[in-house]
């Protein structure tokens, strides 16, 4: 029974919720029936198993065949369910390209999200993984980030940059270093520089494509993500400037 119930869950992650599950799934067990015995250990009724069998019908996923005058349901092979999901995939990837233009121009004004607590901070960074342009510019408090979405978040973060091929160029402040981690590291296609005059950062920035994420220290606990070209473009200059003012540090096994 559990497993069942777990296979019902699973259908509906692709699409196949309640009754339509219920209904394939019967469809399957039964290999040939007539619908009413289909709708029967499918728990749907007569009326309502018909309409739900005609979106099956629709999708592939199963046929009906007559014999000595009854019409009988018959369940495709599942690898129908893989196809199916292949031309989906390959639909979104035509239309994506419009759709995010359409989703890019259709404002003037720019977008601001808010999100607060260790979840919303996470969902601001996990953003940064979506850089089109290929590159990163942070301004980075090292010790509230060790602190607040924590190391082991951040060592998972840093590794998805990497296989993203996301570079990073950051400015840190060297007062707040904890440890000799996150340095230059063309392998890790990052490269650090410290600010001058020990400027002190107790919040995080990305810049990245128009958009610009900050991330709060652990005592206020929030995140917010700005999408505005014009503001992203003000904050890319600035950062321009503070990075040609920073010093380089020496990259991973060089002297210092």
């Amino acid at each position: 029974m559990g497993e069942r119930v777990m296979l019902l869950n699973q259908l509906a992650q692709l699409g196949l919720t309640g009754k339509k599950g219920r209904f394939y799934l019967a469809a399957l067990e039964l290999g040939e029936a007539p619908v009413t015995a289909v709708a029967e250990r499918a728990g749907i009724g007569r009326t309502t198993a018909y309409d739900v069998l005609d979106g099956l019908v629709n999708e592939g996923l199963v046929t009906q065949i007559e014999k000595s005058g009854k019409m009988y349901v018959v369940a495709e092979d599942p690898a129908v369910l893989l196809r199916n999901l292949e031309q989906r995939r390959r639909l979104v990837e035509e239309v994506l390209p419009e759709i995010q233009a359409i989703y890019s121009h259709s404002m003037f004004k720019p977008r601001m999200r808010y999100y607060g607590g260790a979840e919303g901070i996470a969902t601001v960074l996990n953003d940064t993984l979506n850089c089109r342009s290929g590159e990163l510019r942070g301004i980075l408090s090292m010790q509230e980030l060790l602190e607040a979405p924590g190391p082991e978040f951040m060592e998972r973060y840093i590794q998805r940059r990497i296989e993203a091929g996301l570079k990073l160029r950051v400015v840190r402040s060297k007062d707040e270093e904890v440890s000799n981690a996150w340095g230059s590291r063309a392998d890790e296609l990052r490269e650090v520089r410290f600010s001058p005059h020990h400027v002190p950062f107790t919040m995080t920035c990305y810049i990245y494509d128009d958009k610009v994420a900050c991330i709060s220290s652990r005592r206020e606990n929030f995140a917010f993500l700005i999408q505005s070209a014009e503001f992203a473009g003000l904050q890319t200059a600035l950062f321009e400037t503070l990075w040609a003012a920073s010093s380089p540090i020496p990259a991973a096994g060089e002297a210092s």
